[in-house]
């Protein structure tokens, strides 16, 4: 039988699972200005939560074909002149609607656990 997981193994799977539970309100949230393609979205992730939030393009791909497969994103492909063909993201009229939805649940959910850890038994 192996032994139970490490205390730093453990923290490390809630931010996984904190990380996989929100990162499709965060894609749709840094879609707001206009389209990016994938590097573009690592990037702002890392630059606007000053590297506490970071995801590899293993992580990110995934969130954005279940993004655009839902009809919440769009997707162009551009190719340059020199360099490799770009799959630029843009949010969708649906998109917009759903990142209000995921949105105003975050909103409620942290209320509740700010509550929650302020209150004493």
């Amino acid at each position: 039988m192996a032994p139970p997981p490490g205390r730093d193994e453990q923290r490390r799977g809630i931010e996984r699972e904190l990380k996989r539970g929100s990162l499709e309100l965060i894609v749709l949230h840094l879609l707001t200005p206009g389209e990016a393609y994938g590097y573009e979205i690592v990037s702002k992730l890392t630059a606007e939560t000053n590297g506490a939030l970071e995801v590899t393009d293993g992580t990110l791909y995934p969130v954005l074909y279940r993004l655009e497969r839902a009809g919440f994103v769009a997707v162009r492909w551009e190719t340059p002149e020199r360099g490799v063909p770009r799959k630029y993201y843009a949010l969708t009229e649906s998109g917009r609607e759903e990142l209000q939805r995921l949105t105003d649940e975050w909103t409620t959910f942290a209320r509740a656990m700010a509550r929650l850890l302020r209150s004493r038994d």
